[in-house]
């Protein structure tokens, strides 16, 4: 009998958590016996996701920042590609907070609605109530002094402090690039092993996600004032996916206007690679098929293929940037938080740093994304809200992750006259 995929594990997990929810609703102490017996195991998955991803954001930026010593051998190629990925990730995340405060999709829940959510799911709405007051007190270069630690270990403490520990990684990999490699090279093994294991731990966290999913919309469906909330998850499902759907047609134009190919050219030549994505929901899954398709679909040269693809599967997630975006903006927008520029200013450069050491794996950038709520002073029990239809938009997002390394690749290879 063939083994159920993990995303169909999930889907299952949604459709009966919301009619177990439903079944209890109606029945006498339902609701009393979901809050007491079925939620605390939702609680249980989002805390472990929010346990990971200090070590996470370590272990992949080290690592991934230490791997491009390559650069110094290539340093065009490089130096293009990191640059090119950069624009487009902050692209990305631009895009996404464009759309989330033109639909608002978490505005449309009444100030009724909005104050039992609040009740329901922030234990804590005074402290972030009085941090956004000291923060307004600041002054205009207070984020840059904020951004640096003054204990590495004191920082890795609080999730709120996800950028110093950011700021910490970058540092310390730039270090590692700039020594020998036979000096570094047991703190490298260190680091590889310690991201692998990891990466693990992800995969062993996501086994219980269809329980954990299960768990947070039975919950949600007895503690959800209206279907107001249902209503603004399905506002937010669309400005997500519309920012998805602008991105492709973003990489579309920037190919056909940079190397000269056809749309469809680049479109059928990717095909293989986006249904992969789409199955798999892992960048680095699908990076030996995305490798085929780019060298022998789209004719780019297997020198440029081979060192960009990885790299991109490492530090490009143009599709999980634009959800960092967006769902930060959504969950504020659900709990009444008005994000003024400099905050969603700050989300644009958290999420672009943190798409770095977004783990190519699946649903990582929802741990990712513990990072951007923390730094932005964002309740992280809005997790509870989105998660339970992460897991198909997530299959989404691959793609366009997937695409946006097809597209620099070639936009890399024409730059250097190494594309057919």
């Amino acid at each position: 009998m063939t083994k159920l995929a993990l995303h169909w594990k999930i889907l299952i997990g949604m459709a009966l958590g919301v009619l177990f929810g439903a079944f209890l609703s109606f029945i006498p102490n339902g609701s009393e016996f979901i809050k007491n017996y079925i939620k605390p195991f939702g609680t249980i998955f989002i805390n472990l996701l929010k346990l990971i991803a200090m070590p996470l954001i370590l272990a992949s930026l080290i690592k991934g920042v230490s791997d491009l010593k390559d650069i110094s051998k290539l340093s065009q190629m490089g130096g293009r590609t990191i640059l090119t990925y950069l624009i487009t990730t902050l692209t990305a995340v631009t895009i996404g907070l464009i759309l989330v405060n033109i639909i608002q999709p978490g505005k449309s829940i009444s100030v009724e609605t909005r104050n039992e959510l609040v009740e329901a799911y922030s234990t804590n709405t005074e402290e972030k109530q009085a941090a956004a007051a000291k923060q307004k007190e600041a002054g205009p270069l207070n984020a840059l002094v904020e951004m640096v630690p003054s204990n590495i270990f004191l920082a890795t403490s609080n999730n709120r402090n996800m950028l110093q520990v950011i700021f910490f990684a970058l540092f310390f990999g730039i270090g590692m690039i700039l020594l020998p490699f036979k000096k570094i090279k047991p703190i490298k093994k260190f680091f590889d092993s310690f991201n692998a294991v990891i990466l693990k731990l992800i995969d062993l966290i996501m086994l219980g996600a269809p329980y954990g999913v299960f768990a947070l919309l039975a919950a949600l469906v007895v503690e959800a004032p209206s279907l107001e909330l249902f209503q603004a998850l399905a506002l937010y499902a669309i400005t997500l996916l519309l920012g998805l759907v602008a991105m492709i047609i973003l990489y579309i134009i920037v190919v056909r206007v940079l190397t000269g190919k056809k749309i469809d050219f680049f479109m059928k030549g990717i095909a293989p690679a986006q249904l992969l994505a789409f199955s798999t929901s892992s960048s680095a899954a699908t990076l030996p098929v995305t490798m085929e398709c780019v060298e022998e679909n789209l004719g780019v040269d297997e020198e440029v293929a081979s060192f960009v693809l990885p790299i991109g599967a490492t530090i490009n997630m143009d599709g999980t940037s634009v959800y960092q975006g967006v769902a930060a903006v959504f969950i504020a927008q659900a709990f009444g938080l008005d994000l003024n520029l400099s905050a969603q200013l700050g989300i644009v450069f958290t999420a672009t740093l943190a798409s770095i050491g977004t783990a190519a794996v699946p649903s990582a950038g929802i741990v990712m994304l513990v990072i951007v709520l923390a730094q932005a002073g964002i309740p992280e029990a809005g997790l509870a809200l989105i998660f339970a239809i992460d897991r198909p938009l997530d299959m989404c997002r691959t793609i366009v992750n997937v695409t946006g390394d097809a597209a620099v690749s070639m936009i890399v290879g024409k730059s250097i006259g190494k594309l057919k």
